[in-house]
């Protein structure tokens, strides 16, 4: 298990971001006033330490971030890959507070950001992603938690793309998960109906939203 680096191997600008990101809701308002990295130069896989620098993350990057960051507050460096019919995985960092887990994250789609931390199961967490995760190719049909700690990449502070960690994602067991077809009907109807509507535009009409983080 590779132990969180010293406040010393952060750059100033680097610690200033972590000393004001103390909380899980508090790192999610951070990576939202990120620019979302659409990865228009080719594709990336930065650590906290290329997100800082480039000042953009897509949702790997994110989760990696988070972890990097809320490990230096306590919290163990865990992620959850949501993986989907159409293979478009969505990583999330996983948290507990107390007996319940919450999940912080970053997304094109606001709908598959964080969570607040009132869920009992890891199943139950995933749950809450499905009905936001249908688009047009989109559905959850597994997930897995991966402990980073247990890599040997730099997922850290590595100024490079770290790959590994996404070989890694890929190749760690997940669990099924199975939802009903006419939940997913609904919601792939409804997203399309939208989507012609308003083109441009991400949905947020889904129920539980006082659940997001």
């Amino acid at each position: 298990m590779s132990p969180a680096p010293p406040r010393s191997a952060f750059t100033s600008r680097e610690r200033r971001i972590i000393d004001a990101a103390t909380t899980p809701e508090r790192v999610q308002r951070w990576l939202e006033s990120l620019p979302y990295n659409h990865e228009e130069r080719g594709e990336t896989l930065r650590t906290f330490r290329g997100v800082v620098r480039t000042n953009q993350a897509h949702c790997l990057e994110a989760a990696l971030s988070a972890a990097t960051m809320l490990e230096q507050h306590g919290f163990p460096p865990t992620v959850l890959d949501i993986e989907s019919q159409d293979d478009i995985d969505h990583v999330v960092f996983l948290f507990r507070k107390g007996s319940k887990f919450g999940s912080v994250a970053r997304s094109r789609d606001p709908g598959l950001h964080g969570r607040k931390p009132v869920f009992r199961s890891v199943r139950d967490l995933v749950f809450s992603y499905v009905d936001p995760y249908v688009d047009r190719t989109g559905r959850i049909n597994g997930y897995g938690v991966l402990d980073l700690r247990t890599l040997r990449a730099d997922w850290r502070l590595s100024p490079r793309n770290v790959w590994a960690v996404e070989q890694a994602l890929i190749r760690f067991p997940h669990r099924r998960f199975r939802s009903a077809d006419e939940r997913y009907r609904h919601w792939h109807e409804k997203y399309l109906q939208y989507k012609e509507r308003y083109p441009d535009r991400r949905p947020v009409f889904y129920p539980q939203r006082h659940r997001w983080l």
